[in-house]
């Protein structure tokens, strides 16, 4: 009977389908196409009879926004976009997927528009044809969707060319949506019983009357890749790798920091290929991180350090374009960000100092002075674990496995050493 019941054509077949909703916030991103598509997926393999796609986007990558309209136009089931709550927006890249639904709608308060495209890095880097190139093929893009559609052609151009942004009402009464509800259920109320037309011609009836909703929501994987895409996250990223390798290069052979390092540079380059990144921002943070790293080998007396942290501010507050402040890393986060920096930088070079203060030493003699722990109990005899590799050591007290110790003296191949907070001669 369940099966029976499942079954388009057959009554009673709605009572048994789904509203699948799903709630995309945040700029658009791969990420968000990954969670686009399996949502998609997820309702096609539902059999599901309609699909909400709740926006709120201040926009986002265009190779990302043209695969998510595509997959959004190519949808087995029909496709509602929702601009909600009230506040929300679907700004820039989110203008497209509104106009490419099924249906599109908005709730009281919302917003819609302003799609002139904005190239990632520098404007500078990139020439007055080529950026007249690109909003002409992003207006061509809207009044292709628009047309299919059946929604206003030139209000959707002008949202690109003019970087208009509409009201709901406004959006309703110029044809760019086709309603303005409050809430999902209002929607899938007002939704229930109308016939739509799908972009590939073929017009479908909506049954929603007795239909279950179902929210997909994020996995882990689009969850850690949402948040690091954040230009605060991103940047904050980019800071420990930079921190990690500079800790490498000053103390080498810890390892950790190192690899700390890489990974995190490795996601903030993630981050930052999806966001409007400045090259002088970089290149500024590339010159403070070299002042850093040289301040370890060349004595300035704290020149290169200040040189450095002036280059780092100024670089932080350059390295994302957004066009609005939400979508740029705020002087907030760098301020006391360089302050900790330069705390760091600081001690790093300290130690470097008291390094070069030590007297010359060769060898196993290096290891005098070296900290490490007891692995086998010193009675006297046992052995310990320093500077990364396992000796045989002796000590003038019997000393339990896990007691730090410190190297007075190398003896041929072992240690003799004394508790690490003990005088010794």
């Amino acid at each position: 009977m369940a099966l029976a019941l499942s079954l388009p054509g057959r009554p009673g077949a709605a009572a048994d389908r789904a509203v699948v909703v799903l709630e995309l916030r945040g700029a658009i991103q791969p990420a968000s196409l990954r969670y686009l598509r399996r949502g998609l997926a997820e309702s096609r393999d539902r059999s599901a009879a309609l699909t909400i796609l709740e926006l709120d986007t201040p926009g986002g990558l265009l190779v990302s926004l043209r695969e998510m309209t595509a997959a959004l136009t190519g949808a087995e089931r029909p496709v509602a976009v929702f601009v909600t709550p009230a506040g929300a927006r679907a700004a820039s890249a989110g203008f497209f997927l509104l106009i490419a639904a099924d249906v599109a709608a908005m709730a009281p308060g919302t917003n819609a528009g302003a799609a002139h495209p904005i190239p990632l890095g520098s404007r500078d880097s990139v020439s007055d044809k080529a950026l007249e190139k690109i909003a002409s093929d992003a207006a061509a893009f809207a009044r292709a969707l628009a047309e299919q559609r059946g929604r206003s052609v030139q209000w959707a151009e002008k949202a690109v060319t003019h970087s208009l942004s509409y009201g709901d009402r406004e959006a309703l009464g110029k044809g760019l949506i086709d309603l303005v509800v409050s809430d999902r259920d209002s929607l899938i109320r007002a939704l229930d019983g109308r016939r739509v037309r799908r972009f590939d011609g073929r017009t479908e009836v909506l049954s929603l009357s007795s239909a279950r909703v179902e929210v997909v929501g994020l996995d882990v994987a689009e969850r850690i890749l949402m948040v690091i895409a954040d230009p605060n996250v991103a940047y904050l990223l980019l800071l420990v790798g930079m921190l990690g390798i500079a800790i490498e290069i000053y103390s080498p052979g810890l390892v950790v920091p190192g690899a700390l390092g890489v990974l995190s540079l490795l996601l903030a380059f993630y981050a930052l290929s999806v966001l409007p990144v400045s090259l002088v921002g970089v290149a500024l943070l590339v010159l403070a991180v070299t002042a850093f790293v040289a301040e370890a080998f060349v004595v300035s007396y704290g020149l290169l350090t200040a040189g450095g942290l002036v280059a780092f501010v100024l670089g932080s507050i350059m390295l994302v374009e957004g066009p609005v402040p939400a979508a740029r890393v705020s002087v907030w986060l760098v301020l006391p960000t360089a302050l900790v920096l330069a705390a760091v930088v600081a001690l790093l070079a300290a130690k470097v100092l008291r390094a070069r203060r030590r007297p010359p030493r060769a060898g196993l003699e290096e290891l005098v002075g070296e900290v490490g722990d007891v692995v086998v109990p010193l009675a006297p005899e046992g052995r310990v674990f320093v500077h990364g590799e396992y000796w045989d050591a002796v000590s003038p007290t019997d000393l339990p496995t896990g007691t730090r110790v410190r190297v007075r003296r190398v003896v041929g191949r072992r240690l003799e050493v004394n508790p690490a907070g003990a005088e010794h001669d």
